[in-house]
C-alpha cells in the first residue's frame, strides 16, 4: 500500500476518533457505563478512580490492530488505522488527564483561545455531578462556552454541583 494511503488511513482514522469518542461518552458513559464513569464526576480519592478502565478498555482495538498490522499480515491499513487510535489516546491523555485534570502536576497554562475554550467546555461538562444534564461531550472540538452555561441554565441546574464558597476556596487554595 502506498505511503501517502497510510498517512491518510491515519489521519482519517484521528480525527473519525474524536466522533467515536463523543457518541461513547455521551450514550456508554452517561448511560448503561456509568458505573465506571461516575467515579470521574466525584473528587478523585486517589490516582486511579474505576473511570480508568474505560482507557484500557478503548486501547484494546488499536493493540488488535496494530498487532494484526505488523505481526498477523492483515496490512498496512490495520497498522494506520491501529497508530490513529493510538495517537488519539495519546492526545486525549495528554490534554484531558494531564492538561484539564492535571493527574500529572505542571505549570502548563492555556493561552491561545483554542486551549481556552476546550478547557473550559470541560470543566463545564464537569459541573455536573449526575448521569443526566452534562454538556460537552467531545474532547478535541467544543461548542462555545456561552452555549455550554445556556444549556445548563435550561437545564434548570439539575445536577449541577454546588459552587464553592469564597471563604472556603480561600482556605483551600
Amino acid at each position: 500500500m502506498p505511503f501517502l494511503s497510510l498517512v491518510l488511513i491515519f489521519l482519517a482514522t484521528l480525527a473519525a476518533m474524536e466522533g467515536f469518542a463523543y457518541v461513547m461518552h455521551r450514550w456508554v458513559m452517561h448511560g448503561p457505563g456509568w458505573f465506571l464513569h461516575a467515579s470521574h464526576h466525584r473528587p478523585r480519592t486517589g490516582f486511579f478512580e474505576a473511570n480508568d478502565l474505560y482507557f484500557v478498555i478503548f486501547a484494546m482495538p488499536s493493540i488488535l490492530l496494530l498487532l494484526g498490522g505488523v505481526q498477523w499480515g492483515w496490512g498496512g491499513w490495520a497498522t494506520a488505522m491501529g497508530a490513529g487510535v493510538a495517537a488519539y489516546g495519546a492526545i486525549y491523555l495528554g490534554f484531558h488527564d494531564i492538561i484539564v485534570h492535571q493527574r500529572v502536576r505542571h505549570r502548563y497554562v492555556a493561552r491561545s483561545r483554542y486551549m481556552k475554550r476546550i478547557v473550559q467546555a470541560h470543566r463545564l461538562h464537569h459541573a455536573v455531578e449526575t448521569k443526566h444534564g452534562t454538556v460537552s461531550f467531545g474532547f478535541l472540538i467544543a461548542p462555545h462556552p456561552s452555549d455550554l452555561k445556556r444549556q445548563l441554565a435550561q437545564g434548570g441546574r439539575a445536577g449541577v454541583r454546588a459552587a464553592k464558597r469564597r471563604e472556603d476556596a480561600v482556605v483551600e487554595g
